[in-house]
């Protein structure tokens, strides 16, 4: 399977076109509208949340509330596209342009933010000024409407459907944050369905109630000193097979083919499996998980601290990773900079942005894990409808005589 998205952050809107999904799977609208409501929420999100709505129009490749097996098109609106139709014309003289010098409006949460028909003064963090380079702009709101983060809106509404592919075989996804700023939470492993949704109602999507309250008073001084905040959250997969990936080949190592996933959501610094980085200052005995097996769940692992791969393949443990997401580069309290036409010394640009986004990288993060686990589940056990690859699935877990550890 693969995806293509397209769209700019204050275009018309976002498309996203599927290719390679099973035909007959049954697809519930109400269920990928409520992943993109889960991707706007938490505390610390700017105006640009309160402005949009997001809601998934199906265009192709589903009919009757199931999948064709045709490319499958999705396009979610940008509602705050009236406010910026001038900026963004398609052509020059289509509507009328606001010129170079443009405007500056306040926000939602009364803070200045330029929409300007042309940004040159690169902002540092953000891919503007190496976009520029590598394109040869000096306009640089042609880099930054794409690398916008807003294109995440596109991968989740993937990422449901892939979750909905996932479901027929028992596996769910979840994710909950650990960590804002310097603030850590207690930290917890997978989470129980109904965990995952009381986790889903907090306004960090975190599990402590106290390091939630801290990480409140943390978003709010960062808010007054024109700061932003970065932070740490947890990805989990429950119920999945093992078997799925290859030691064989380098790129199709699964552990390599989620890390690329991940680390592509804008901000994403840092990752790690299980143990992750803390491994590497312990003993041998101390990080493997020894194998014991049982008639109730064939082969399994006593402990987890492989995070659910070994040798790039899953061993039937809940895939468990964790994500570091960096400070917002967009800060209200502008850096220095340099203009690029002009060549001086000025502050940064803003653009309208959030104090913190921790909790929806989770989200996108959950989306993109996914996408990679339905891609690999087709590649397994592949076939063109979902009954067929069901039925190949069924096989191979009779063979193997496994089952999941219940959550």
């Amino acid at each position: 399977m693969r995806f293509l998205t397209s769209g700019e952050s204050h275009g018309p809107g976002l498309t996203a076109v599927i290719e390679g999904y099973p035909a007959l799977v049954k697809i519930d609208k109400a269920q990928i509208d409520l992943e993109l409501r889960r991707r706007q929420q938490g505390y610390g999100r700017g105006g640009r949340m309160k402005v949009e709505q997001d809601e998934a129009v199906i265009l192709s490749g589903v009919r009757g509330g199931k999948t064709l097996g045709s490319p499958i098109t999705i396009q979610i609106a940008n509602r705050d596209w009236p406010n910026w139709s001038r900026v963004m014309a398609p052509f020059t003289g289509e509507t009328e342009q606001t010129g170079g010098a443009g405007r500056v409006k306040i926000d939602e949460d009364h803070r200045l933010f330029s929409i300007k028909s042309e940004v040159t003064a690169a902002r540092p963090g953000h891919a503007d000024l190496p976009g520029a380079l590598k394109y040869g702009f000096h306009d640089l709101r042609n880099v930054l409407e794409r690398a916008s983060a807003r294109e995440t809106a596109a991968r989740v509404v993937v990422g449901a459907f892939a979750k909905t592919f996932l479901s027929s075989f028992g596996v769910r996804i979840g994710s909950h944050v650990l960590q804002i700023g310097k603030v850590q939470a207690k930290e917890v492993g997978a989470l129980s369905e109904t965990e995952q949704k009381a986790v889903d109602d907090t306004v960090f999507r975190c599990s402590d109630p106290e390091a939630t309250k801290k990480f409140i008073d943390q978003v709010d001084l960062a808010k007054r000193d024109g700061e932003s905040l970065g932070g740490v959250f947890m990805v989990y997969a429950t119920g999945i097979v093992p078997g799925l990936g290859s030691y064989v080949h380098w790129d199709r190592r699964l552990d390599g083919r989620l890390s690329q996933a991940v680390m592509s959501i804008p901000g994403i610094k840092g990752l790690e499996f299980g143990l992750g980085f803390a491994g590497a200052g312990l003993p041998g005995s101390a990080v493997h998980d020894p194998i014991d097996y049982s008639a109730e769940r064939g082969y399994y692992h006593r402990t987890n601290k492989a995070g659910g791969i070994e040798g790039g393949v899953t061993n039937g443990e809940t895939l468990v990773l964790k994500a570091a997401m960096k400070p917002i580069p967009t800060l209200y309290n502008a850096l220095e900079t340099i203009d690029v036409k002009t060549g001086q010394r000025v502050k940064a640009a803003v653009e309208r942005s959030d104090i913190t986004a921790v909790p929806a990288a989770g989200v996108v993060a959950e989306a993109m894990v996914a996408w990679v686990l339905a891609d690999a589940y087709t590649r397994k056990f592949s076939a063109d409808t979902l009954p067929e690859i069901s039925a190949a699935w069924h096989r191979y877990m009779e063979l193997i005589k496994w089952k999941p550890k219940e959550v």
